[in-house]
């Protein structure tokens, strides 16, 4: 009885060990860019919340590992001192540090939120709900110092409403040709949020495409390129027809060097991770919204992300650089044998 009890306080449900799996890979990213931030950063205070940053994902890195040992499971290889450069000149502005900080902070508590709801064992819970305080005081102290910063965005903001209305006519969701209802507060949030962050993988794939080896990586950072500043322009030619702010844009935070700090395999998987979120907001921004206007445009990024995430999986196994994720046993291949 005290063995099955230790069996199962050790091990791990498929859910928990892709929550950590994932995260590990994603933390060892992690630990290569913040380390090489830190080598170039000049303003103190960002340099604080970017080693408060690798503090963060090098305890993550120790935990997971503690949980893997324990349940017999093989850690990922991840990324190590071998993917990043510390010798490379600068790559973005201090400020292009902060907001790739914050970005990275929504990401984690995305998937720490996502990571509890799934998970069994009270002590992995527990994990992730201390990754979600320790990102809530790191997020804290980004958009603090962030609004100090000349580039930073602020949400749009409406008038407040004076009564409670009703939806009338199911051309409120309908109308597509001819004049348009004014945006929603949950469209407006979802496409600043997605102007924001679809800028965001425009202007890294830029700074990618500078300094990566591969041609064939090249290439797909310059496609990247041009459909994510396609789609974040969609974004905001709608916010503009409604006289809303618009995110500002990163490109000119970007230095003209040629020389990567970081390795070809690690910037690919930086660009599937962010393609792979993107489709996630995507989607929820999809549910959220009652034009059809919107919802179309939705779809034509959702179909650009699915191409991009198509030749990025592509390239990763193409050129060795894809861990499998643990799998479940093969029971087909075993009876064969």
């Amino acid at each position: 009885m005290k063995r099955i009890e230790k069996t199962q306080k050790t091990s791990l449900t498929a859910a928990e060990a892709s929550a950590l799996w994932l995260q590990y890979m994603g933390d060892s990213m992690a630990v290569c860019v913040y380390k090489y931030f830190l080598k170039i950063v000049e303003n103190e205070d960002i340099k604080s919340i970017l080693a408060y940053s690798l503090r963060l994902a090098d305890g993550h890195l120790i935990k997971i590992n503690d949980f893997f040992s324990k349940a017999n499971f093989k850690l990922p290889k991840g990324f190590t001192e071998k993917d990043v450069n510390l010798h490379a000149p600068r790559l973005f502005s201090d400020s292009f540090l902060l907001f790739y900080s914050r970005i990275m902070t929504m990401h984690g508590i995305s998937a720490y939120t996502l990571a509890i709801t799934n998970a069994e064992r009270e002590d992995i819970q527990n994990h992730f709900f201390e990754c979600i305080v320790t990102s809530k005081e790191l997020y804290q102290r980004i958009v603090k110092l962030g609004k100090t910063q000349p580039q930073y965005s602020h949400v749009p903001t409406i008038s407040a409403p004076h009564e409670v209305e009703f939806v009338e006519t199911a051309g409120f969701i309908a109308n597509f040709i001819g004049d348009k209802r004014p945006l929603n507060i949950s469209e407006i949030s979802n496409l600043h949020f997605n102007s924001n962050k679809t800028g965001f993988i425009r202007s890294l794939s830029l700074a990618f495409s500078q300094v990566v080896e591969n041609e064939e990586v090249r290439n797909f950072m310059l496609k990247n390129v041009k459909l994510a500043g396609q789609d974040a322009e969609s974004f905001d030619e709608i916010l503009l027809k409604d006289n809303l702010p618009i995110p500002n844009r990163w490109d000119a935070e970007i230095t003209d060097s040629t020389i990567s700090p970081f390795s070809d395999k690690l910037m690919l998987f930086h660009a599937a991770l962010l393609v792979n979120a993107a489709l996630s907001y995507y989607g929820a921004a999809i549910g959220a919204s009652l034009r059809t206007d919107i919802i179309l445009n939705y779809r034509s990024v959702f179909n650009h992300a699915m191409q991009a995430g198509a030749l990025c999986y592509k390239l990763l196994v193409k050129n060795g650089w894809m861990e499998k994720q643990p799998e479940a046993i093969d029971r087909k291949g075993l009876s064969r044998k």
